[in-house]
Formats: structure tokens, C-alpha cells, sequence
């Protein structure tokens, strides 16, 4: 089920939409932060695709495919709550990752907000995450927007500085 929010709709993955998560994914640009690099294969975009499904038919909820409200057929990113984890510890972990063209238009915030409210409104459900590298400063700021707060350091990457780990409460 779609959710809308001023500008954007947030919809669950599609199989259909494995090309757009590949264009995104495999853009340098977009991966600037992610220690992995770019997506390198079809494939890949694949199977991130499939767990993302598979999470939206175990939990009913999870990362959305997002398009702006003035053009619904064209996703330009994608991002929600999910599980993650957390060096073999699971938690509900807030993410995105939008087309460089849609940068700098307050998107990530927007969606944020919308997935926080959607991930607290289900009963239990108390405490969100986010992962963000070190010097991923326009990231850091979403998040501040979001009204989350550092929590801790993550060793998530060998011979790297450690992640910035976030979080908030209900």
C-alpha cells in the first residue's frame, strides 16, 4: 500500500523495479559513502530487490521505492525501515538512497519522516537505527533533521573510521 507524503509516494518494491535500483546503485556518485562502492552487476541489484520483497511479505513493512508525487512512474530512490544488522545484532535500521538528480531537494528528510511515523504507529515497535559513515556529512544532517541522535560508533568497515551509529525513540 502506498503512502504519500507532500511531495513524494512510497510504495512497496517491485519486481519491475530492479533496472531503476540498478541505475541508482551502480552510479559512483550515489556511492560516494558506501565502502562497497557502486553495484556491479544486474544480479546484485537483484537480490537486494528480492530481500527487500521478502521483508515486505514477512513484516509488512520495510524500504519503499520513492517517486515524486508530480511524476508517480519515475522512482528516484529508495529508502525506509528495515531490519539490518548490526554486526550479528538486528535492529529496525532507517536508510535511503535517491538518484543524484534528486539531491539537495529535502527528499530524504521527507521520506524519513514519513518512515519513522510509519514504523512507530505498529505496536512494539519502539527504537530506529541509522548507519552513517563518518564524513557523510549531508547524511548526518538528515538524520539530525529527523530528530535522531548519536548513540555509539559502529566497526563496521576494516581499516576504516568507524560508522556513526544513530537512533530514536518513540
Amino acid at each position: 500500500m502506498p503512502i504519500s507524503s507532500d511531495r513524494l509516494i512510497c510504495r512497496p518494491p517491485e519486481p519491475s523495479d530492479v533496472n531503476r535500483l540498478f541505475e541508482i546503485y551502480s552510479d559512483p556518485q550515489t556511492q560516494l559513502f558506501n565502502p562497497a562502492g557502486p553495484m556491479k552487476s544486474l544480479g546484485q541489484a537483484q537480490a537486494l530487490l528480492t530481500g527487500w520483497v521478502e521483508h515486505w511479505n514477512e513484516y509488512g513493512f520495510g524500504w519503499w521505492a520513492i517517486a515524486e508525487d508530480a511524476s508517480p512512474e519515475q522512482v528516484i530512490g529508495f529508502g525506509g525501515v528495515g531490519l539490518y544488522d548490526f554486526l550479528g545484532d538486528r535492529r529496525l535500521n532507517l536508510g535511503y538512497r535517491f538518484a543524484s538528480d534528486a539531491w539537495g531537494k529535502g527528499y530524504a528528510t521527507e521520506m524519513g519522516r514519513v518512515a519513522l511515523e510509519n514504523t512507530f504507529a505498529r505496536p512494539g515497535i519502539n527504537r530506529v537505527w541509522a548507519v552513517v559513515r563518518p564524513d557523510h556529512a549531508a547524511s548526518i544532517k538528515v538524520l539530525e533533521k529527523l530528530g535522531m541522535q548519536r548513540c555509539g560508533l559502529l566497526d563496521d568497515v576494516p581499516g576504516q573510521k568507524q560508522s556513526l551509529l544513530f537512533s530514536i525513540e518513540r
